[in-house]
């Protein structure tokens, strides 16, 4: 807010703070809640009578920042802006990064409007376009790499074969590790060589519901055998425009990552849940349009959770926190989810990771007006 704004009592002002896709509250010179939006109650999950009763002390965290810019603000008379705030509630568990602008009524002493821009899925598309880069990067290693060391592993497999069939029965197993640790290079080697497939791929509408039945249908009797699997879809949900063979190899490498998350959980669940959604318009550099993003697959599970140290960059190739695991699976996952126009992220604290797909509508499908977050 650049300048001091009215108070939110008259009609136009209210349908005005009503129509914005950003959280708004009015304060009075107590910090008591005044007025709160439509984007406020569902930020806050409460409605506007429960928070009209409420003080902004009793809303937020103790100590936070917010709190000294409001008195700040009435102090000066004038707008100030607090960025990447963490707001704490009891009314959502997890903080939540955002900037808050602080605005003085023109027309009261000491009331103050606020509004809340939330960092999230900005920082987390900025996220998304670091792994893409260090996607290509992996890319360039492999096309330069794959033939090199191919080649010379091809030899040494073939030794490995002979001598399985020539040294005592005691030096077998020798042998027969070199093979077999020969193989599981290469086919690290072919997992890396598909971040450089850059061929055209073949789409067409799909119904992502079929798609995740599919998975589900495989998950059940393979990885996720004896997992509690629940689905909330809508089904008036548009198609995609994608490749339908890709988008199962995208879920099933999700569902497969959250049964072994599950290994241990007394009640293991997994929810597959679609929505469609207001979504976001993204603008990308070197792409003139900004892109809708309305269709939203969930994959969720009641798992231990992400380390938050890992969270950030889960999706960079080679970051893993399995054993034996090579790093690329979810960050082959997000290379697909890119090259279909759409953003990955993921929620995680104990006893639920939620790995969300943001896809766009195939082509002549209902679009829905939605807000913007600039990557720019």
């Amino acid at each position: 807010m650049s300048a001091a704004i009215s108070a939110p009592d008259t009609l136009p002002s209210r349908s005005v703070l009503q129509a914005l896709p950003q959280p708004i509250i009015v304060l009075d010179e107590q910090h008591k809640i005044q007025f709160v939006n439509y984007a406020a109650e569902a930020f806050f999950g409460a409605s506007l009578s429960v928070l009209t009763r409420q003080k902004l002390d009793d809303l937020i965290a103790f100590g936070s920042p917010i709190i000294s810019l409001v008195e700040t603000v009435v102090q000066r008379r004038a707008p100030m802006t607090e960025y990447r705030v963490r707001i704490g509630s009891s009314r959502f568990g997890d903080e939540r990064i955002a900037d808050v602008f602080a605005s003085p009524l023109s027309d009261v002493d000491g009331r103050v409007a606020l509004l809340i821009q939330e960092r999230t899925m900005a920082d987390k598309i900025d996220r998304q376009m670091v792994s893409r880069g260090a996607a290509r990067s992996v890319t360039g290693l492999a096309a330069m790499l794959a033939h090199e060391i191919k080649n010379p592993l091809s030899g040494i497999r073939g030794a490995a074969q002979l001598l399985e069939q020539t040294v005592s029965s005691d030096e077998v197993p020798l042998a027969r590790l070199i093979r077999e640790e020969t193989d599981r290079i290469v086919g690290l080697i072919d997992r890396v060589e598909v971040f450089g497939d850059e061929r055209p791929m073949e789409r067409e509408p799909i119904n992502i519901h079929v798609v995740l039945d599919r998975v589900k249908l495989l998950a059940r009797n393979g990885v996720a055998r004896g997992i509690t699997f629940f689905e909330e879809y809508d089904p008036s949900l548009p198609p995609v425009f994608g490749n339908r063979d890709q988008l199962i190899q995208v879920f099933l490498n999700l569902v497969k990552n959250a049964a072994e998350a599950l290994e241990r959980t007394p009640k293991p669940e997994i929810r597959l849940s679609t929505a469609f959604r207001p979504g976001i318009r993204i603008s990308v550099a070197g792409v003139a349009e900004r892109i809708s993003l309305p269709l939203e697959i969930v994959i969720e599970d009641n798992g231990p959770g992400v380390s938050p140290d890992t969270l950030p960059f889960l999706f960079d190739p080679f970051v893993t926190t399995k054993t034996n695991g090579s790093g690329l699976g979810l960050a082959l996952v997000a290379k697909i989810v890119g090259d279909h126009g759409g953003v990955i992220d993921c929620d995680s604290r104990p006893g639920r990771t939620r790995f969300r797909i943001l896809l766009p509508v195939a082509s002549g499908a209902f679009q829905q007006s939605s807000y913007e977050v600039s990557t720019k």
